[in-house]
């Protein structure tokens, strides 16, 4: 079974080789047909602490690295994540 691979922008790096990802997706209402932005906070596994705050990076699912922590960013910089 394939792993999931999600985008998102970085908003805390403030822990040793763990970062938290904030994903956004757009969902229609409903009842009113508008559409609405959600978003999750997941907490990505980053060996190098090489992203900062701000960046965008892609996070893959991986085997669970702590209690919390069960995704990991993908590459070792946010340039080579096109």
């Amino acid at each position: 079974m394939p792993k999931r691979v999600m985008q998102g922008t970085v908003v805390s790096d403030g822990g040793d080789k763990t970062v938290v990802v904030r994903v956004e997706r757009r969902i229609m209402h409903p009842v009113y047909k508008k559409y609405i932005t959600k978003s999750k906070k997941y907490a990505a596994h980053d060996e190098g602490n090489t992203v900062k705050t701000g960046d965008q990076v892609k996070i893959r699912e991986c085997s669970p690295k702590s209690k919390r922590k069960c995704w990991e960013v993908l590459g070792d910089t946010p340039a080579n994540l096109g």
